[in-house]
């Protein structure tokens, strides 16, 4: 099938200039496996140089769209009720006339695997906008013909490098409910490209980003969880989402009794803290060494982050909804 995607399989995707080991680190090197991925629009499965979004669409005209991440676990999605609850939650905090049923989603989801033949290592981004309008503007009242799903799948492993990342702080500070809810898990993410761009700049892996009255939110794209003296701590949500991972992780620590809690963190106890790592559904657990130029802890992947990552491979590897069977090998 001819296509326009033409990145060479060596090529790095630069996004800022900063010294070539770092590169190596921060920038995804394009993987051959997604060069003719299969994309489902509306269950319409096309190959990703003909997907397209009408320009009429609300993600195209506000950004007016929500979406969850989803990682495949050898054929199982790791808790995938959970991200379908928080995507409808979103959308009925949106105010959308229609929400696909969870079966429905889900049959989208396993069509696009299959169509794919994905079975393992893959990252699903799962977009609903409140559809396509009759014509451009910001009202809901000019859509009228339902939502738009988009079921993107990529082979994607966890994304962030797993021997420690270096934070900057943004001047970018995320919203309280009273501005703009971060429990609606929407598309406009211009404050996290704000705050990436700044780390960008900084040749950091990703921004550490503070609420409004200067305590720590999150990432740019992550939860953050600090060690102090064997107690993992996070922030509060007041600025930031409601996080699948983040979820799992304190889980963890109720089962297996280790000290922990949800407060206002600022960033003092962020560059004296023991420990320091983020969770995400696109990097799963990863050690941060360095914030704002100040060494965290001994600047290695500590053993709580250790102990904690063990732990959450081993839920990834046991549980989850199974929604396709490994591949048939033919001998």
């Amino acid at each position: 099938m001819g296509h326009v995607f033409n990145v060479p399989v060596t090529s790095t995707l630069k996004t800022c200039s900063t010294s070539a080991s770092r590169d190596e680190i921060m920038h995804q090197k394009f993987n051959p496996l997604n060069r003719d991925l299969i994309v489902n629009l509306n269950g319409r499965l096309v190959h990703r140089d003909q997907a397209g979004v009408s320009p009429f669409d609300s993600v195209v005209q506000g950004g007016d769209a929500v979406w969850e991440g989803l990682r495949l676990y050898s054929g199982r999605i790791f808790k995938l009720h959970e991200h379908l609850a928080r995507l409808r939650g979103s959308a009925k905090a949106l105010a959308f006339s229609q929400i696909p049923a969870d079966d429905e989603l889900i049959e989208q989801i396993r069509r696009t695997l299959e169509a794919n033949q994905m079975f393992d290592g893959v990252h699903i981004r799962l977009t609903l906008t409140r559809g396509v309008k009759y014509t451009s503007g910001m009202d809901p009242r000019l859509n009228t013909v339902g939502p738009t799903l988009i079921v993107l799948a990529e082979h994607k492993p966890p994304v962030y490098d797993k021997a420690g990342l270096k934070l900057i702080t943004s001047s970018v500070r995320r919203f309280p409910p009273d501005c703009l809810d971060p429990k609606i898990h929407h598309n406009n993410l211009i404050q996290s490209i704000l705050a990436k761009l700044e780390a960008n700049h900084a040749g950091a892996d990703d921004a550490l980003m503070l609420d409004t009255r200067g305590f720590v939110a999150e990432t740019n794209a992550t939860h953050v969880f600090l060690v102090d003296h064997g107690e993992v701590i996070t922030s509060r949500l007041v600025a930031c989402p409601e996080g699948i991972t983040r979820t799992t992780v304190l889980n963890l620590c109720r089962t297996h009794g280790i000290p922990h809690a949800e407060r206002d963190l600022s960033l003092t106890e962020v560059y004296r803290a023991d420990e320091m790592f983020c969770t995400g559904t696109m990097g799963e657990l990863a050690a941060v060494i360095d914030v704002d130029g100040r060494t965290i802890g001994t600047g290695q992947h500590g053993p709580m982050t250790q102990r904690l990552s063990e732990l959450f491979a081993e839920l990834t590897r046991s549980e989850g909804v199974r929604l396709i069977s490994p591949p048939t090998v033919i001998v």
